[in-house]
């Protein structure tokens, strides 16, 4: 679908939008290089290199490690079980847990998949959830029930609901640019656009299939350490670009224009966990996206900002895994290790890509959350309730993802 939005920013701002645009990474690169003395060395303390199963390579990655998580005849009737047995219970949706949602035989697979996602390649599909068996209240019931044994904790994804405060707990990724005007939509979960590489907020992302495009939509996962990995090789400049702070945008959301914080955090290794690198960042807060343009009142981003956001995304492209995602999966991806993305798509009447989305957490296996990082942590998963938890049913725009009102509060991604 074209926007005919014509995009504002501060002055000074670099010629760069949400979509990359290769030909100018590369003329800007060139001209960076000509013109500028680039850092050859890598900031004190930051390793030259990760070595870890965490650092794949997606080109090759199937050789060496299986993704998939095949529900057995056995597994779905404990969940159908499960299922039954919550329903008795009476409950809102918010009450799903390991307790109420009991998988007796299962759990102990789930709790390998959790260990797996923060501590072996980051990533894990479960496949083969029956989604027409089941009305659209089931499926979140199971989708729920499934992940409170990955990671627990399922984090506020809005802050309210039908103009009520509410932790809304689950979000839709749907195209909804048929019913919704542009100047509206100011991220593109909501439209059938390509969707380049960044990071959710939280630990994990859990996305489930509830139905599939068409055409096209393929999941891309990439690993944030063998980027840091070339990066560090080759650009130790756009390392310390990245570890330097930047201004996030917060669309008139936040208490202040913008916020200062690095995208990139490492965490030497202790007695109790290893060394670990972080990398956090959505392209939008700094180039805006169709009716969040970028505000025009704040810091403009650098040229080699601007450089290290396409090395980003034309890096992870470089190493990404294409995910055969299909109706009834369900996608499990460390956000502190892993960078996702989407194929542009195009529904039909009887196809069409839905998908549901989980901010989880699992206390028993979570890295540590970096200073700069807390605030927008305690935002998602700190005094979220079991009484204030609702899961919409049908899709709809999450406040921060709005273009037409900006209240005064605390952003989400």
């Amino acid at each position: 679908m074209a926007v005919s939005i014509i995009p504002s920013g501060p002055a000074g701002q670099p010629d760069i939008s949400y979509t990359p645009d290769h030909s100018k990474y590369l003329a800007r690169v060139k001209f960076r290089r000509e013109n500028e003395k680039l850092e050859t060395t890598l900031p004190l303390g930051l390793p030259s290199r990760l070595d870890s199963g965490l650092a794949w390579d997606g080109n090759t990655l199937s050789e060496e490690y299986d993704w998939n998580y095949h529900l057995t005849p056995e597994d779905l009737k404990e969940v159908d079980s499960a299922l039954q047995y919550f329903k008795r219970l009476g409950k809102s949706l918010g009450f799903v847990n390991q307790e109420t949602f009991p998988l007796p035989k299962l759990h102990n697979t789930l709790r390998d998949i959790s260990t797996e996602i923060h501590n072996g390649h980051g990533f894990k599909v479960i496949r083969g959830v029956p989604v027409t068996k089941y009305t659209r209240e089931e499926n979140i019931i199971i989708y729920a029930g499934i992940s409170s044994h990955v990671a627990p904790i399922r984090g506020r994804q809005d802050h309210q609901h039908d103009g009520k405060p509410a932790d809304v707990v689950l979000a839709h990724i749907k195209d909804l640019t048929a019913k919704v005007d542009a100047s509206n939509i100011g991220a593109p979960a909501y439209t059938a656009e390509k969707q380049v590489f960044h990071t959710d907020i939280g630990d994990v992302i859990a996305l489930f299939a509830l139905g599939e495009s068409a055409e096209g939509g393929q999941s891309y996962l990439s690993s944030s350490w063998k980027v840091y990995n070339e990066l560090a090789a080759t650009r130790p400049d756009l390392i310390r670009t990245l570890a330097e702070p930047w201004a996030f945008d917060e669309f008139g959301k936040g208490l202040k224009p913008f916020t200062l914080r690095p995208l990139l955090y490492h965490q030497p290794a202790t007695g109790s966990a290893p060394e670990r690198l972080i990398i956090q960042y959505a392209r939008r807060s700094f180039t805006g996206y169709w009716g969040l343009p970028r505000s025009s009142d704040i810091p403009p981003i650098t040229e080699a900002q601007a450089e290290a956001l396409d090395a980003l995304h034309y890096t992870a492209e470089k190493y990404a895994v294409s995910l055969d995602f299909h109706q009834g999966d369900i996608q499990y991806a460390n956000n502190l290790s892993i960078f996702h993305a989407r194929a542009g798509f195009r529904d039909s009447e009887e196809k069409q890509r839905h998908l549901v989305r989980l901010w989880l957490r699992d206390e028993e296996n979570a890295w540590n959350t970096p200073e700069a990082l807390q605030d927008r942590w305690d935002r998602v998963y700190k005094d979220v309730t079991a009484e204030k938890s609702v899961f919409p049913l049908e899709p709809r725009i999450r406040t921060a993802s709005k273009g037409e009102d900006k209240p005064n509060g605390t952003p989400l991604e």
